[in-house]
């Protein structure tokens, strides 16, 4: 079922970003959705063309719609629907490397404790 616009909340949910409307609907009241770079509240129509961004789990996905659905379709027409233009997320190499203390260790001494402060760039001497 395509049309001229839709409400945004129902194209989140048709196009497999959430996965109920009650999540997207909520998503939306959060401020976690834009639509072409203005918050976005559950229903506001988009259009073909329209931009949005979508917070989730922390990382924006930018979404740009091509075809405006109500309803919940096959996987393809879904993908067909919206057009993906999220960077590629940074490479693994790029994280800070977290050290980890074996498990069963104990807690730290206190010389421990300033090796590990001193490595995280917390140096407490004065």
């Amino acid at each position: 079922m395509t049309g001229a616009s839709a409400r945004v909340d129902a194209w989140l949910w048709a196009v497999r970003v959430y996965k109920t409307r009650s999540l997207a609907t909520a998503a939306c009241r959060a401020g976690h959705v834009r639509v072409n770079g203005e918050k976005a509240k559950a229903a506001q129509q988009v259009r073909p063309g329209d931009e949005l961004r979508v917070r989730i789990a922390g990382f924006d996905r930018i979404l740009v719609v091509r075809d405006t659905i109500v309803k919940r379709v096959g996987a393809v027409q879904a993908a067909a629907a919206a057009e993906d233009r999220t960077p590629p997320p940074p490479p693994r190499e790029s994280t800070p490397f977290v050290p980890v203390r074996d498990r069963g260790a104990g807690r730290p001494t206190k010389r421990d404790r300033r090796d590990i402060e001193k490595l995280r760039g917390r140096d407490l001497e004065h």
